[in-house]
């Protein structure tokens, strides 16, 4: 129940955020089922979590509020053992989840992301408002003045053309007209009446003086606009099928293997076209190099035992020189380093599989213990000390992550960031579970200040 609760908070965080994407567009409904299907299956490293926590929390809640963990533990049965079913419940569930992360997360990341790429790009319904200029319609721009009730019947009627790309200088006017679509949707049909065509002419000498103007009326006009691109196209999911969130571990390794062949490749290649390009640079030992002030004012007499045509020359062609070695350098380090980026990128989805995982075991030992010390269950407190560590828990894997991307820690180092800081947590709440020790007694704290105040 909790794991669904959590799934559809974080659907309905998704549906508000890409609302804009989706309203006006004319989706069928069952699109948008799909997109929502496939948006749920990303969010279960989201909502399991959250769900172990604030369940296991609930649970021993309730029996320590009804006093049936005093019960048991009076009949001699102690608390790990009655966490015992649970804690093999929960190192199931996590085998599940290692499973889940592995196989069926990089195939609904896939489903997912192509789907709402083809609807974040589709274009929106064909609506056309009174007294509004539509330019849904690729080179044409529509305006209508009224519109009847049917919908379809129009009045004062602009359409201006811009399939040759110079303007305004086609524009078709009438009084009034219908518009209707072809059976299968794939063809607006406009029946005008009563108009005229304006149209300025290009083709003709000396048009730019005597800008020659044609005026063509008509009793009735029938203009037909593609409307193919409104009807949502699906791409193919091989394009998206290479990234990193799209496979499991195996696949990782393989990619990460592969660009790391890759990079070393390119920086052979770099090294030994310097070698080869500017081999009088490649020899300097940059450690005995003088370094210049290039604020200051450089001394350049050199210069002058050469002609003066030629020394211009000489100047240009050095700053060339250095611009053209600068640009090569600033690229390869650039494209190395774009490089260097991705990969660990699949390193932080490598160790991603797992942490999901690690997080429901560790968050399982928070949340029992924890409600088998604070003795209240149902939707209460339960949720709000569930929500506090999950907060924790979610900030710190955001932050691990970051900085893992942002290569200032290693990847397995920021992935495990989260679960280092709350396995400690979870320990120390076990123990003082299982030991029964007035954690959140009131009494006890009290005691323990007056003590504290007694001494000073």
């Amino acid at each position: 129940m909790t794991f669904f609760i959590a799934l559809f908070i974080l659907v309905m965080q998704f549906l508000w955020k890409y609302i804009d994407d989706l309203v006006g567009k004319g989706l069928e409904w069952h699109t948008v089922t799909e997109l929502m299907f496939y948006a749920a299956s990303t969010f279960v490293p989201l909502a399991l979590p959250l769900a172990i926590l604030l369940s296991s929390l609930m649970t021993f809640g309730n029996l320590g509020e009804h006093y049936e963990l005093i019960a048991m533990k009076a009949a001699g049965i102690s608390l790990k053992k009655i966490m015992m079913p649970l804690i093999i419940l929960s190192f199931l569930i996590s085998i599940l989840a290692l499973y889940f992360s592995n196989n069926i997360l990089p195939k609904a990341n896939l489903k997912f992301r192509t789907l709402l790429y083809d609807i974040r790009k589709h274009k929106l319904a064909f609506n056309i408002k009174e007294g509004v200029f539509y330019n849904g319609l690729d080179d044409y721009v529509i305006r209508v003045g009224k519109k009847d009730k049917d919908g379809s019947t129009l009045y004062d009627v602009l359409i201006y053309d811009h399939t040759d790309r110079k303007g305004n200088i086609n524009v078709t006017a009438a009084k009034t007209g219908k518009m209707e679509s072809t059976p299968d949707n794939k063809f607006l049909i406009f029946t005008l009446y009563d108009g005229c065509n304006y149209s300025e002419k290009f083709d003709k000498k000396g048009h730019r003086i005597t800008r020659p103007f044609q005026r063509t009326s008509f009793d009735e006009e029938t203009r037909s606009f593609d409307l193919s691109e409104f009807n949502m196209s699906r791409s193919d999911e091989s394009l998206f099928k290479e990234h990193y969130m799209m496979l499991n571990l195996k696949q990782l390794d393989y990619g990460i293997d592969s660009l790391q062949r890759l990079r070393q490749h390119k920086k052979k290649i770099f090294n030994t076209n310097f070698d080869r390009n500017y081999h009088f640079y490649s020899k300097i030992d940059t450690n005995d190099l003088n370094y210049v002030d290039t604020t200051k004012k450089v001394n350049t007499n050199f210069i002058k035992n050469f002609k003066p045509e030629i020394q211009e020359s000489i100047i240009e062609t050095a700053i060339s020189s250095v611009d053209r070695i600068k640009t090569s350098i600033s690229y390869q380090i650039k494209d190395i380093k774009a490089k260097e980026e991705y990969i660990i990128k699949h390193k932080v989805a490598w160790n991603e599989k797992f942490t999901l995982s690690i997080a429901c075991f560790i968050l399982f030992f928070i949340g029992a213990p924890l409600g088998a010390i604070i003795r209240k269950g149902g939707l209460g407190l339960p949720v709000v000390i569930s929500v506090f560590f999950f907060v924790i828990f979610h900030i710190t894997s955001i932050i691990g992550k970051k900085y893992s991307e942002s290569g200032i820690w290693e990847p397995y180092l920021g992935m495990w960031f989260a679960s280092a800081i709350l396995l400690p947590i979870g320990i120390f709440l076990t123990y003082k579970a299982t030991t029964d020790s007035p954690l959140l007694d009131s009494d006890a704290w009290r005691k323990v200040f007056i003590k504290i105040f007694r001494k000073t």
